[in-house]
């Protein structure tokens, strides 16, 4: 009796790990004739789970989708795995997952043995999480426009732009996108039929979805790439143009920047922050010459921090530097 026991539970996880099965394929693994595996799939279907049989020579097994949860075999480094994700996933920046994943874990610790426990308390002892300080996006709206992606709809919802605007778009999403700690919507936009990128922290779903989209090919060939390139310059309040008196290939390696090349001794850099400080300070870690194309107010504000950088050079009081800062003794 425990040999058949211990065989189900064997026979189950075979089929929790893969799609379709041969008969022969499962009986090989479980070292057991194929009218045995037969007579296991009739018990485990009496006791509750879905298993779909495919009729022919070369028929096999399928494990289906049932009314209730199933309980998961999982084996020694799958069960590490998936407490590690849970803990891992109670830092992210999906409202409302913290809770449910310290849950899951609990529940799943109290199943561990106890080998496998001491590898997971290990890590969530002696790896910290920097508690992030970005926005929370809802697990109701990324549920929402992944469904749309998947059912090829179109998505309205209400958006708030980076300058406090609020407008109502009508897209055709394509992916969902995690960068860093955001999540991001991948989209084609209707009404300005062209490519756009979302912040889905930023997105107020309408309901119902639809109708029907065809599928487009994603942009520059691949969602990554596309998004890597925008995020780097378009997605910033603030962007500059400099003229590089350097070779393109001698920039790369220093700027996370767009570089058009101009020949074999200059480029154009496209950069972008959140501040003109930052694209500043960006410029002056290339330690090269360069030229401002644009915005007119990145001159401005270069001319007067040469300024305050002057006056620092050359204090109008040199006695006061060269005064020892250290206190007298009597």
């Amino acid at each position: 009796m425990l040999e058949t026991s211990a065989r189900l539970l064997r026979l189950l996880s075979l089929l929790q790990a893969r799609r379709d099965w041969a008969s022969a394929d499962l009986a090989e693994r479980l070292g057991v004739a194929v009218r045995t595996v037969r007579r296991d799939v009739g018990r485990l279907r009496s006791l509750g789970y879905p298993v779909h049989a495919t009729p022919g020579v070369s028929g096999g097994y399928r494990l289906g989708v049932g009314a209730a949860l199933p309980p998961l075999l999982l084996d020694d480094e799958e069960a590490v795995a998936v407490a590690v994700g849970l803990r891992s996933a109670a830092a992210v920046s999906i409202a409302g997952i913290e809770e449910t994943s310290v849950r899951a874990l609990t529940k799943l610790e109290q199943v561990l043995p106890s080998r496998l426990r001491r590898r997971v308390n290990a890590f969530q002892t002696y790896a910290v999480a920097v508690p992030g300080t970005g926005p929370t996006v809802d697990i109701g709206v990324l549920t929402t426009v992944t469904a749309a992606c998947r059912d090829h709809e179109r998505l309205r919802f209400d958006y708030t732009g980076h300058d406090g605007a609020d407008s109502v778009r009508t897209v055709e999403p394509h992916r969902l996108v995690s960068w860093g700690r955001r999540w991001y919507l991948v989209a084609w936009d209707v009404d300005r039929r062209d490519w756009r990128i979302f912040r889905a922290d930023r997105i107020r779903p309408r309901t119902p979805t639809g109708p029907k989209c065809v599928p487009r090919d994603p942009p520059d060939g691949d969602v990554v790439t596309y998004v890597s390139r925008r995020m780097g310059t378009t997605m910033w309040p603030y962007q500059a143009r400099v003229r590089v008196h350097a070779p393109a290939e001698v920039v790369a390696g220093r700027t996370n920047g767009l570089l058009e090349t101009i020949d074999e001794h200059s480029c154009v850099l496209t950069l972008a922050g959140d501040s003109l400080g930052v694209i500043v300070v960006i410029l002056g870690l290339l330690d090269v010459d360069f030229d401002v194309i644009e915005p007119p107010q990145l001159i401005d504000y270069m001319a007067r921090l040469a300024d305050r950088y002057r006056r620092a050079a050359h204090p109008s009081t040199p006695d006061m530097i060269d005064a020892d800062p250290r206190p007298s003794k009597d």
